[in-house]
């Protein structure tokens, strides 16, 4: 389970673009994302760095929680 701080999440718009731009990474990952605590869960056996990245690619600021 990797846990992340995501700065820029206001709207379920948002909340789908992360939870997509981490299903093209791992289509099996499961994502959470708590839109008021800005943090989002991934269950994945990607590494971090790589979520991280497809979070950033859209347009994201994201660091481990």
């Amino acid at each position: 389970m990797h846990v992340f701080t995501v700065q820029g999440m206001t709207c379920g718009h948002c909340v789908k673009a992360v939870t997509a731009a981490v299903h093209e990474q791992d289509a099996a990952a499961t994502v959470e994302v708590n839109l008021a605590g800005k943090q989002v869960r991934v269950d994945s056996q990607l590494a971090a760095d790589k979520i991280l990245a497809a979070i950033r690619e859209e347009g994201y600021q994201a660091e481990p929680a």
